[in-house]
């Protein structure tokens, strides 16, 4: 892992994501605002990893890495570190089913929009939390 400036990129692309998040959420498009949010917490996550040279798999949920790797965080984001994995695995879970679907479940009947404000804020926690710790 050599190109720590990637972890600046990943942060300032979460911003823009965040505004994106706002449009959807003002087209009541719940499941897109529940999936993109999802986006933007893994983005803010393995910016974080990142910038602290702690590597990662190509997956989608990292709570296990960052709790395996705490003592290489900041103290900042260790004291929400149990918060951050939560929303990071909640957000997985819903990646998939708010994207796609199932047979017996229409994201847009399904997802409501306290669904997508829960989401939406979570997002913006993850990436508040992490802008704190790279300048």
């Amino acid at each position: 892992m050599k190109n720590i400036d990637l972890a600046s990129d990943y942060i300032k692309r979460c911003g823009a994501r965040l505004l994106a998040l706002k449009t959807l959420h003002e087209q009541k498009s719940w499941p897109d605002v529940v999936r993109e949010s999802q986006e933007v917490v893994e983005l803010a996550l393995k910016a974080l990893l990142r910038k602290y040279g702690i590597e990662f798999p190509r997956i989608h949920d990292v709570s296990s890495i960052l709790k395996e790797k705490a003592s290489f965080l900041p103290k900042d984001i260790q004291k929400d570190l149990d918060k951050l994995c939560l929303i990071s695995k909640s957000a997985r879970r819903d990646r998939e089913i708010a994207f796609y679907g199932a047979e017996d479940l229409t994201p847009l009947e399904f997802y409501s929009e306290d669904d997508a404000k829960k989401a939406m804020n979570d997002a913006k926690f993850v990436v508040d939390s992490v802008k704190a710790v790279i300048p």
